[in-house]
């Protein structure tokens, strides 16, 4: 048997069982496209195989295996191992399920939706009718894995049919569902809260044979596809907390929209990690409710391809397409494809086609765009219907005690007292919490001796002797241990790594991850180490004692969305650990900005859920261009608001170092936006002595000490203090105060209030910024300092509104920051 191009042509002189063996990899590779996945009949019309199909016994056999209300997609697979274990499983005939029970499980679901519809007419749930098999084909899937060792399962997914998996597979009770639909206590989520489709739940699967697995549907926002990297990286910390035992023990899943699938580049960032070092998860497992329409957009004006699912064909995963009103074949499949995940702990793709009962929501006509569909739709039996009617069963008697027992809840819902249901988080959330700070947090101590400072520094910059560092590196390493020995001052990469050796060693892992963290972008961190000779890698902060804590540096795929939100989530389930995210450039966060609105910003507020996650964001104005300057500023500090979030600009290497100490030795749970330096990394007016490693903690606003009865006062943050003070010094005028604020949000007010009240004859407030007027801090900043300024005057140096960041030219950069300078230090009129 030959093969050009992925097409089997046939050999001469066959044996018959080499014949049955040919046809049969002809409807392994093609059968898909001739399988009956449409249970409307209106889209994917069979299409002819690309060879041609010999006629007989064996071409029929292999048809009934792969062209029925099951496709599946595998020949791609390079594993021989994986490709014979699916044909082994595809080629038998299909088991009977226990039919009683997935007919039960098709009342509820479809009744569930039936008596919203009844009693709410009208009001959005975005119901599950015409999809309702993916409530057997989820409870299949427990009752597969829990045998398998799954003892937990964290699942994202979209609006579709969500508060249908909340009562039939999650466990709440449908008086709790019906509840958020009377919506009578508007205190409850007064500011804040979510609409009812897309707040999480937790709740437990019980098997028939007495095991259990822990459930928890996360919470989301519209932004469909978002959710997926957070769900992932909160079962990487799951995993990493059961350790070797844990991709075998906890399960993610994800359930999407077709046209999201398609359509959302996160979807595919996603799935790119399935096999990374540093995101590996054991395999997810994704399942696509089908219903041919993204909104109002039929199947061909959202996706280029056959399926909606063949962006996954990249990776070497089966996926498997099943027709939605053949619950046997779906159960089927759900047990084969969860079987797939546990053993052989990589993706898998289940295509579940079916269709949607009403509109977008249910206040939408959908006749407006798919009228014939829906005259189709119209006419067609609940699933529950078919589904008896095919296996011979009048179901009206359970029909009536279901609906009975719902509409029981429903009225129940109508009077009970509504309250806010609070999640209940995982035992290792209880030192920590969200809200203010505490006392106990604002005075937290973050400084170490001396002493410390050069055991920790040795440790963290030492390797075996028959490791080839690189010489430069080896250079590099000398001189930080030289900087703890006082021989020099430190940098920011020394301090940052001064501060992970602190923290690993009493015990609190750091996971850092960026796109290119190891080395770091500016060149300035090298945490791992290469030899030269071998290019084996080695990372001293994960060697550095027997008791010390984890600690893990990945270098990210090129990936803001997925990235971010998989760090956000894995700092969900890991708050003690500090968990960091770098850009390459502070301003590549902006391909986040999804993940950073809806999760980072918002999910305290939301969904009162947590994450410590920071953000090192590389920002500050050195002739680069409009896209290598700003972070974005501004952005954060739109958001900011209920102390929600922390923004904060270290100007030296011991600020630095005590920012990120304080980030996990506080009780509160904040993300963390950290705008560090580039130019400033090595800049002696950044560094810091050993003694500054010993001050108490890190100081939101420093203020100016050096300067008496100045006449002006100028206040900054970040690189443009520290040229103002350069500029000062050469012109030896000490006539002008520089006060940083190191701390943007929460607003330092009372240390800005010291600030100033130590220069009372200051007749001048001047808030310097290299960003232009309308970004930075400049619209943030400028109430506030009028507020605590009293009577005296508040101006600002900035440059003029633009709609980029800065200018493309070096030259024309170097004049601009002259001319703020000039300014800002009273020598321009």
């Amino acid at each position: 048997m030959a093969t050009k191009a992925g097409i089997v042509t046939p050999p001469v002189n066959v044996t018959e069982p080499q014949e049955r063996e040919l046809t049969f990899d002809i409807f392994r590779r093609w059968g898909y496209l001739q399988a009956n996945l449409d249970p409307l009949g209106q889209y994917l019309p069979p299409e002819p195989f690309p060879v041609a199909v010999p006629e007989g016994e064996a071409a029929a056999e292999a048809r009934s295996f792969y062209c029925g209300t099951i496709a599946a997609e595998f020949m791609h697979i390079p594993s021989p191992e994986q490709r014979q274990w699916l044909q082994e499983q595809l080629e038998q005939p299909t088991p009977k399920p226990d039919q009683a029970h997935v007919l039960t499980q098709l009342i509820h679901a479809d009744l569930f939706e039936q008596v919203i519809q009844q009693r709410y007419l009208g009001t959005k749930r975005f119901s599950l009718e015409g999809l309702t098999v993916l409530i057997p084909f989820l409870d299949q899937v427990f009752a597969t894995v829990s045998a398998a060792g799954v003892t937990r399962s964290l699942i994202a997914m979209a609006h579709r049919g969500r508060l249908n998996v909340m009562t039939n597979t999650i466990g709440r009770a449908p008086s709790e569902i019906f509840a958020k639909f009377e919506d009578v206590d508007p205190r409850s989520t007064l500011g804040g809260g979510d609409v009812k489709y897309h707040i999480g739940a937790t709740g437990e699967y019980h098997s028939p044979d007495g095991k259990t697995i822990g459930l928890h549907l996360a919470s989301n926002p519209s932004h469909l596809e978002a959710v997926n990297p957070v769900v992932m990286g909160r079962a990487r910390a799951y995993q990493i907390r059961m350790g070797e035992e844990g991709k075998q023990r906890v399960l993610p899943i994800i359930i999407h929209g077709d046209a999201a699938f398609a359509g959302q580049g996160i979807t595919a960032e996603s799935l790119n990690l399935a096999s990374l070092a540093g995101y590996n998860i054991g395999g997810t497992m994704h399942i696509i409710t089908n219903n041919l329409l993204g909104f109002t957009a039929n199947p061909e004006e959202s996706n280029s391809s056959r399926f909606a699912t063949d962006l996954a064909k990249r990776l070497p995963i089966p996926i498997f397409h099943v027709n939605a009103e053949d619950p046997d074949a779906a159960v089927r499949i759900a047990r084969i494809a969860a079987e797939y995940r546990q053993r052989f702990h990589a993706d898998v793709v289940v295509d579940l086609i079916g269709y949607r009962r009403f509109g977008h929501n249910e206040a939408d006509d959908p006749t407006v765009t798919q009228p014939r569909r829906y005259a189709i739709i119209k006419e067609r039996a609940p699933l529950y219907q078919l589904y008896a009617k095919s296996i011979g069963v009048d179901p009206a008697p359970e029909t009536k005690s279901i609906q009975e027992s719902l509409l029981a809840d429903q009225t129940a819902a109508t009077k009970v007292e509504h309250k806010p249901v609070l999640s209940k988080l995982p035992d290792y959330w209880k030192p920590y919490h969200g809200g203010e700070l505490t006392p106990a947090d604002k005075q937290v101590t973050t400084g170490i001796s001396p002493e410390r400072v050069l055991e920790l520094s040795r440790l963290s910059n030492s390797y075996p002797a028959t490791f080839h560092a690189h010489p430069k590196v080896a250079k590099l390493y000398e001189q930080r241990i030289e900087m703890a020995e006082g021989k020099r001052p430190f940098d920011y990469g020394a301090a940052e790594l001064l501060a992970y050796a602190s923290l690993l060693a009493d015990g609190t892992p750091v996971r850092l991850v960026g796109q290119d963290s190891q080395r770091g972008t500016f060149n300035q961190r090298h945490s791992v180490l290469v030899d030269t000779e071998t290019e084996v890698r080695y990372a001293p902060l994960d060697h550095m004692t027997d008791t010390q804590a984890r600690f893990e540096v990945h270098n990210s795929l090129l990936s803001e969305a997925a990235a971010l939100g998989f760090e956000y989530g894995y700092a969900r389930d890991f708050p003690e650990a500090l968990v960091l995210w770098e850009a390459q450039f502070g301003d590549f966060v902006n391909g986040a900005q999804t993940i950073i609105d809806q999760f980072i910003a918002a999910g305290e507020a939301k969904w009162g859920l947590l994450s410590g996650v920071v953000m090192l964001l590389p920002h500050g104005y050195d002739g680069q261009g409009p896209e290598h300057s700003s972070a974005r500023m501004e952005r954060f500090l739109q958001l900011a608001a209920n102390d929600n979030i922390v923004v904060a600009q270290p100007s030296n290497a011991c600020q630095y170092f005590h920012l990120l100490r304080r980030q996990v030795m506080r009780s509160t749970r904040k993300p963390l936006v950290i705008f560090t330096p580039k130019s400033m990394l090595r800049h002696p007016d950044a560094t810091s002595t050993i003694a500054e490693f010993g001050k108490p903690a890190f100081e939101n606003v420093l203020p100016d000490n050096d300067v008496v009865n100045p006449r002006r006062l100028l206040i900054c943050s970040g690189k443009i203090g520290h040229n103002l003070r350069v500029e000062r010094a050469k012109r030896k005028d000490m006539s002008v105060g520089i006060i940083f604020i190191e701390q943007l949000y929460p607003w330092p007010e009372a240390e800005i209030q010291a600030a100033l009240d130590q220069h009372p004859s200051a007749e001048e407030i001047i808030w310097v910024q290299e960003e232009p007027a309308n970004m930075g801090a400049y619209s943030y900043v400028m109430p506030e300092l009028r507020r605590v300024t009293g009577d005296r005057t508040v101006l600002s140096v900035k440059r003029h509104v633009s709609a980029t960041p800065a200018t493309g030219s070096a030259k024309a950069h170097e004049i601009e920051e002259k001319t703020l300078i000039d300014l800002a230090l009273g020598t321009v009129v």
